[in-house]
């Protein structure tokens, strides 16, 4: 038996701009259907928001999403937030996204496109445990770790 895990990421209303800034992060297509597609009413608040979304990369990269039915307005202020002191990440959010490759380059080239419009949380840059490693929160509010197999170190 052969399974996988895909993070599926829940929106109000941005899942459609997020699954496009994934694919043009990480490439592949972009699948999504919407509540109209469905059967839901046109005419209907929200016919036109994602029910399925997924972006499936030759990569391996894979995401899916959707938008919450009747939720249209981003996370309030004061969710859950993640930042670095003293050498500690503090959070209080409960899973972050984490995309590792085979070398420096390639992670960093994912980083900078993925760091547009986000919070840098901690740079990219060389780490104790990986040749590199970086966080951040995206422009939709998902946290990221993109960090170099150890294995794969190359400069």
């Amino acid at each position: 038996m052969s399974i996988n895990a895909v993070a599926h990421l829940n929106f109000r209303g941005q899942a459609r701009a997020a699954l496009g800034f994934y694919q043009s992060v990480f490439g592949g297509q972009v699948i999504a259907a919407t509540y109209g597609d469905f059967g839901m009413p046109a005419e209907l608040p929200g016919a036109d928001k994602v029910v399925f979304g997924q972006v499936i990369a030759d990569n391996g990269f894979r995401i899916m999403a959707y938008d919450v039915p009747g939720q249209d307005a981003p996370v309030a202020e004061g969710a859950p937030t993640t930042r670095r002191e003293n050498g500690v990440t503090l959070t209080e959010e409960p899973f972050f996204l984490s995309v590792r490759g085979e070398t420096v380059e390639e992670v960093g080239a994912l980083w900078e496109r993925l760091a547009d419009g986000a919070t840098v949380i901690e740079a990219y840059a060389p780490a104790q445990w990986a040749p590199a490693f970086g966080m951040l929160t995206d422009r939709f509010g998902i946290t990221w770790v993109l960090d170099v197999a150890a294995e794969h170190a190359q400069a």
